[in-house]
């Protein structure tokens, strides 16, 4: 692949010499043919948590979008760009204006200097001395980076170690970082190596002066990693120059884009986010077209059990469902269906003989939960009105909560908020939303659970009324997910609304007004 020049005809660097050329056949292979860069994804790992930040706004990136189909597989795979260059180049620089400039939700940036590998008692001391060299490629803990981008390409959580430059030691404690639409790879050995070349969508290489370079080292070593001047000078001559000469510059020519000056190019910058949009409009995938189609000619899934539509329940539905319902018998008759759903869910949690002793010294033979514990998580905002219910079935019920909105321009669910109890992969979680239409949001709660290594089977979604199109999508993506509800209605209109349905539950629960273009999933992304 031929390298291109990013903006005023800057060429792309000629391959090193032939000691060179030597050092690096393992590490990445012979150019072919060139052919156009294709659309990259970014995450972020540095040492602040995992947010996107553009002008306009800051997203937790805390989960990831409904990628999935409705069979449950990913309908289209992050966009990685790589970002390589010499040390104190302006990498970092470079990624966050280009995360600026795209704003675009689901944007995260990983370092390679999280990567270092673990040091020796040896080796800790020749780094204490400055006489270990940071700058070859067996300094990094290729396999890792390679596993973890694979995983994140694939929309997957992944754990991140946190490096500790004035210890020259990772630390004991690692991070979570989660799938995104565009993760950023920066580092100075980010092409080299061969399989990491294949996870790179759009391989850009930031060319800045060897002197800028020297002096943003100084400053940065000394600054924030508590180096001397004379330490990092030592270390610039022995290995940092000398790696950039072998290893880093010759793969300038793998680029599809050379950044000449760094961040100041910003002609650079703006093609480069031109040609990231482009790249994103052709995958970008209709998750809700996509949702649509999961209900067609199927019947209703075994994972779903209905509530018995008694003369008690379809009473309550009656008075639920009509629109001249005062809001305080609105209220009522939900938390009796609420009470009712909750005990009808809890049937299905595993349960063991056991012996007991009654009062009269006799033994009865009887049943108790077989689990190590219940945690209902509720999708704000309706789905905390059912945590009442379980608390008063449930004694000790752990609680958390998932915010998730609808964004007003791409029609998709985003994760604004999370909060789980710990250890809540060893729990059977009952999650709680009112209402589900087209399983958007349900489907991506279920996908942060999931996250956070709870067993699918251990997950029971529990909602009032629910649409055959938020079941179906909700059971093809998760089959081993439990579906509970009083009732399903058949049909969604182009609107997203449940047919017949119940109306926006959280406006007439809470007293609300509905904006005009609400669905019932709506109910579960409002603030």
């Amino acid at each position: 692949m031929a390298a291109a020049p990013a903006a005023e005809g800057a060429p792309a660097a000629p391959a090193g010499s032939n000691s060179s050329a030597e050092s690096l056949d393992r590490l990445y292979p012979a150019v072919g043919s060139s052919k156009p860069p294709r659309k990259r994804t970014t995450s972020q790992c540095k040492s602040e948590p995992p947010l996107l930040r553009t002008s306009k706004r800051t997203i937790y990136t805390a989960g990831r979008p409904p990628w999935y189909n409705e069979h449950g597989t990913q309908s289209k795979e992050a966009f990685v760009i790589g970002l390589g260059g010499g040390s104190a180049s302006g990498k970092t620089t470079v990624a966050t204006m280009i995360i600026e400039a795209l704003d675009v939700p689901w944007v995260v940036l990983l370092s390679m200097d999280s990567f270092y590998k673990v040091l020796t008692k040896q080796q800790q001391e020749q780094a204490a001395s400055n006489d270990f060299n940071f700058d070859h490629p067996d300094a990094f803990d290729f396999d890792l980076i390679i596993a973890t981008l694979k995983k994140l390409k694939q929309g997957k959580s992944v754990k991140i170690p946190i490096y500790d430059f004035t210890t020259h030691s990772r630390k004991k404690e690692w991070k979570t970082l989660y799938g995104a639409n565009v993760i950023i790879f920066e580092g100075i050995m980010a092409f080299a190596d061969k399989e990491l070349l294949k996870l790179l969508d759009l391989k850009i290489f930031v060319d800045t002066d060897s002197d800028i370079r020297l002096v943003r080292r100084l400053r940065r070593d000394i600054s924030e990693r508590g180096r001397d001047i004379e330490g990092v000078i030592k270390q610039y001559n022995k290995f940092v120059k000398p790696a950039f000469d072998q290893y880093i510059q010759p793969t300038m020519r793998l680029a599809d884009i050379v950044v000449p000056r760094g961040s100041g190019n910003t002609v650079a910058i703006d093609l480069i986010v031109q040609h990231v949009h482009s790249q994103l409009e052709e995958r970008e995938l209709s998750v809700r077209a996509a949702l649509a189609s999961a209900h067609q000619c199927h019947p209703l899934p075994q994972t779903l059990s209905v509530l018995k539509s008694t003369p008690q329940v379809r009473g309550m539905h009656t008075i639920i469902r009509n629109k001249e319902t005062s809001r305080d018998e609105f209220i009522f008759y939900s938390k009796r269906l609420m009470r009712l759903l909750i005990e009808h869910a809890l049937s299905f949690l595993p349960f063991q003989s056991c012996t007991v002793q009654t009062p009269q010294g006799q033994d009865y033979e009887g049943r108790t939960y077989s689990g190590k514990q219940i945690t209902g998580v509720s999708i704000l905002r309706a789905g905390e009105t059912m945590e009442p219910a379980l608390r008063a079935v449930c004694k000790d019920v752990r609680i958390g909560t998932i915010l998730i909105q609808t964004n007003c321009n791409t029609g998709e669910p985003e994760l604004h908020y999370l909060r789980l109890p710990k250890d809540i992969s060893e729990d059977h979680v009952i999650l709680m939303d009112c209402t589900v239409s087209t399983g958007a949001a349900a489907m991506m709660a279920v996908r942060v659970l999931l996250d956070h290594d709870v067993p699918e089977d251990k997950i029971f979604l529990l909602s009032l009324l629910m649409a055959e199109m938020g079941v179906h999508s909700v059971a093809y993506a998760f089959p081993r997910v439990k579906i509970i509800t009083t009732a399903v209605d058949k049909k969604v209109n182009d609107l997203f609304r449940i047919i017949p349905g119940i109306g926006n539950f959280g406006d007439r629960y809470f007293g609300t007004d509905a904006p005009p273009d609400w669905s019932d999933d709506e109910d579960a992304l409002s603030t």
